[in-house]
């Protein structure tokens, strides 16, 4: 089997990689029989078509003679080469509609497309996700915003840090007033901010206390959906009932609003689940949040103030407050910077990289010779041109006019 690692096509660039050059090595020595691998030339991944020839990896310009083709954010519709079998985030599960044309595109050219967002194990967890870096960077970034808003302190972004290591040497300089901060989620990105959180030294607190107590250092609290979701009938939660039927409950996120100044989403957000907040709630004198790191980065989803995906270049847009109106970030006193950077593993592409190539190396490289692998057959949402059976529920969305 042949199989091929993409160039990132998507604008702005992506320079993160399935695989590390030294994965690749280690894969081609250890299937030598069962797999050959090539590399599509690249100027912007993070690691250069140099470093795969070193280790003895073929760098091309064309895979077309692959089978299998791996990369990391949607393929633009003139990259994708028909009849072959792609692993990519599609971001198409969710119905988002920039990318119908995507999946159009996919069933037009008889691709077989496994999108890796929807890989689980038998318990239904996902196995191949960069959420943990996304989570350490977003937390980072909510720093680095707050600290441009407050004029209090001055980091690095968090491209220019050579590594996690030195991510979090750089936040030890920073002197926190203070201030309330809410994290929302438990899963891989949830857990993800907590380590900066905790290496910090950011105390957590319960909340109860959050709601109610003042404290003269800064603190945290960490919020599952239990704690901010409640059933319309009877404001009670069912952990069951939520996740197969959201739209039976209500947000009761405000009081939270009420008394932090920051907030880290990184909580997963079904769209027919309820919003944190409602975009005319900011106005109000008494809602404190004055800076948002959107780590999920749902376009006008969970968190209404996200408008827009923002970007490495420019990571901070503002809200205003009166109008719910982005203005210039920093713009306003009142006004609510929101970071929403939708490829944060980006600014630390290297380990983000080897992270996942160990998690595909764990899940998807044994299931390739074990087809077909039930992992593998549940996260295909296309092939033969169709929509695969677990995923017949888009064909509205695919085809809205039929």
């Amino acid at each position: 089997m042949k199989i091929g690692i993409i160039r990132e096509g998507k604008n702005p660039p992506d320079k993160r990689s399935p695989f590390t050059p030294e994965q690749i090595q280690s894969l081609s020595e250890k299937y030598s029989d069962q797999f050959s691998f090539y590399v599509e030339s690249s100027p912007v991944r993070c690691f250069s078509d140099e470093e795969f020839k070193q280790k003895g990896i073929s760098v091309v310009e064309d895979l077309s003679a692959c089978d299998v083709l791996f990369g990391v954010k949607e393929v633009p519709v003139d990259k994708l080469i028909p009849d072959k079998t792609y692993f990519f985030f599609s971001h198409t599960i969710k119905r988002q509609s920039y990318n119908r044309g995507l999946l159009q595109a996919v069933l037009e050219k008889n691709i077989r497309l496994i999108d890796y967002e929807v890989l689980k194990d038998q318990e239904g967890n996902r196995v191949v996700a960069f959420g943990r870096w996304a989570g350490v960077v977003g937390a980072y970034n909510a720093f680095w915003t707050y600290g441009k808003k407050t004029a209090l302190f001055d980091l690095k972004r968090a491209h220019e840090c050579f590594d996690l290591a030195d991510m979090k040497a750089e936040l030890k300089k920073v002197q926190l007033p203070p201030v309330k901060i809410i994290l929302t989620g438990a899963g891989r990105v949830g857990k993800g901010a907590k380590e900066i959180l905790e290496a910090m030294g950011i105390k957590e607190v319960s909340k109860e206390d959050f709601l109610h107590q003042y404290f003269e250092e800064a603190v945290f609290v960490q919020l599952r959906s239990e704690d901010y979701n409640r059933r319309k009938t009877d404001g009670g939660y069912e952990r069951e009932e939520f996740y197969s039927n959201p739209e039976r409950y209500e947000s009761h996120f405000l009081k939270y609003a009420e008394e932090g100044e920051m907030l880290i989403a990184a909580a997963y957000w079904d769209p027919e689940a309820p919003r944190l907040f409602k975009l005319e709630d900011i106005n109000s004198d008494d809602f404190a949040l004055s800076v948002i790191a959107d780590v999920t980065c749902d376009i006008d989803g969970s968190v209404p103030t996200t408008r827009r995906a923002s970007t490495i270049l420019s990571p901070v847009y503002d809200i205003d407050r009166e109008t719910g109106q982005e203005i210039e970030a920093f713009g306003k006193q009142r006004s609510i910077s929101v970071m929403a950077i939708d490829n944060l593993p980006c600014e630390i592409p290297r380990e983000a990289s080897q992270d996942f190539g160990n998690q595909l190396i764990k899940w998807v490289i044994p299931a390739l010779l074990d087809e077909p692998a039930p992992i593998l057959e549940k996260a295909t949402l296309a092939r033969d041109g169709d929509l695969t059976l677990e995923f017949m529920h888009l064909r509205d969305f695919v085809y809205p006019y039929e």
